[in-house]
């Protein structure tokens, strides 16, 4: 890993890595933006292609999982052809590669799913056997926990690309995040919120996670400064249920903590990997984290609970990734 230029040295400019699509695009633009406003540093993109924008013929969990969408980010990182990379937070593995780390979190936007659909105002309208588009495993088996009769078909892509085979009649209607669509400005999509406690949200769902390589500590410094602390804690805490149960993009797990008052609620739901129609497991625990740290052990305890419940059967049915 090549060495980090001192403070005095530092370049002028400061480089981002980004994904190409349309979203990965603004979100990258709008950490630009913010660097400039709150910072006064000047900012550049770096886009590039990543090996889970070119494979769209298989699921994520078959192909290697969530990391598809960041090591070519991180390899430009590495060299030193970008200092910064902006990820949508649900799409960064739970455990960084050595010599990264992530530096800031920025204030959420809307963690929920959207139900997006032409000609349905929401789930309980569509027909039965209706064909619903989703490729997370998270959302179909929450679906199928709520309409055991719908077809759950893959659908991978960019935003736009799930909204054409929507618009072309692939599918009756899809579940997108609702935070993507509403950054595109494109929230008259949305038929309807799916809220929580219908349908539990991905770990760090909404939220814009921002990564660099760990020895450049100057860099790690500043950018902590726009961190919003609330955010901060709740993904620390969603993300370490993941972790703690392996981390495993094959595994229907949805976990989200959501602030009333000074107290964090968490709450995590685990499914089957292969038989949707299994019965979901569910676990929620309460605390007031003062640190990542604390935020993390609740993630931890619920772990412990879904494994106690019945998650250790679930988790030993995941197939190895290819």
């Amino acid at each position: 890993m090549s060495s980090t230029p001192s403070s005095t040295n530092s370049p002028a400019r400061y480089t981002i890595a980004t994904r190409e699509s349309r979203l990965a695009l603004w979100q990258a633009e709008h950490m630009r933006d913010l660097l400039g406003q709150r910072l006064g540093w000047q900012v550049e993109l770096l886009g590039m292609t990543t090996r889970g924008d070119q494979i769209l013929d298989r699921a994520l969990s078959k192909v290697g999982g969530k990391g598809l969408f960041v090591k070519e980010l991180e390899n430009a990182l590495e060299d030193g052809r970008a200092q910064i990379a902006v990820h949508s937070l649900k799409d960064v593995p739970m455990v960084l590669p050595e010599g990264f780390v992530l530096a800031c979190v920025l204030e959420r936007e809307d963690p929920r799913d959207a139900w997006v659909s032409p000609h349905y105002a929401k789930l309980t309208d569509l027909p039965q056997g209706a064909k619903v588009g989703t490729s997370s495993l998270r959302r179909v088996v929450q679906l199928m926990a709520l309409r055991p009769d719908l077809r759950i078909e893959p659908l991978r892509g960019n935003l736009d690309t799930r909204l054409r085979k929507l618009d072309e009649g692939q599918y009756d209607a899809i579940v997108l995040a609702a935070a993507g669509l509403k950054r595109l400005g494109l929230s008259e999509r949305i038929r309807a919120f799916i809220e929580p406690t219908d349908m539990l949200p991905a770990a760090g769902q909404g939220a814009l996670g921002i990564e660099i390589r760990a020895d450049q500590t100057d860099l790690l410094a500043a950018l902590a400064s726009l961190t919003d602390r609330p955010t901060w804690l709740a993904v620390h805490a969603e993300r370490a249920v993941s972790r703690a149960l392996g981390g495993s993009c094959s595994m229907p797990l949805a976990a989200y903590a959501h602030w009333q008052g000074d107290t964090l609620q968490l709450d995590a739901l685990l499914g089957h990997p292969t038989d949707p129609s299994q019965a979901l497991i569910r676990a929620g625990v309460s605390g007031q984290p003062a640190n990542a740290e604390a935020a993390e052990a609740m993630g931890s305890a619920v772990a412990e609970v879904l494994r106690s419940q019945g998650g250790d059967t679930l988790l030993a049915a995941l197939e190895p990734v290819a």
